[in-house]
């Protein structure tokens, strides 16, 4: 089944796209999310490597990309040696979170159904990607670096 010109993504409470739906001026897609620069290959130091960013993703109406909001909180490294309180990298990246949240006018949770797009900041590829799988010819739909990917039926629902 081919992808879609709008890929559905439904809006799940408590779980990764807890994050999305719809403001005065359009849709959104916001999360925290850890991420790691393209072409970086795990191995000794990936602690400094390994960044918390809080993202908000804006589109218009009919799901076409308008802009997106990055924020890095800061790395892996930076949390484990400061895992709690107001002062950790995840309570920061969280409350830029919230408050990039509140900013939006006349929000409400809900399914939302953007369009393909994609980004590179700080060498980190942000966006939703179209994939093929050569092996049995099923392409699907990536969002990145959330590492979520929607496919058939096309129904909104993801996979990790």
């Amino acid at each position: 089944m081919a992808v879609p010109e709008v890929i559905p993504i439904a809006y799940e409470p408590k779980h990764r796209t807890e994050s999305i739906g719809r403001y005065a001026d359009g849709q959104f897609l916001a999360s925290v999310t850890y991420a790691f620069p393209q072409g970086f290959r795990l191995d000794d130091g990936w602690e400094e490597h390994k960044r918390l960013y809080t993202v908000l993703h804006t589109f218009d109406a009919e799901g076409r990309y308008r802009n997106s909001d990055i924020w890095c909180a800061g790395t892996w490294a930076q949390q484990q040696s400061n895992p709690h309180g107001d002062d950790s990298v995840l309570h920061r990246a969280r409350a830029r979170l919230a408050t990039l949240l509140r900013s939006l006018p006349r929000r409400s949770y809900t399914d939302i159904a953007v369009r393909p797009f994609q980004l590179t900041h700080e060498n980190v590829l942000f966006g939703l990607v179209i994939r093929k799988d050569e092996e049995d010819d099923e392409d699907w739909a990536e969002l990145y670096p959330d590492q979520l990917g929607f496919g058939a039926p096309w129904d909104g629902t993801y996979d990790t």
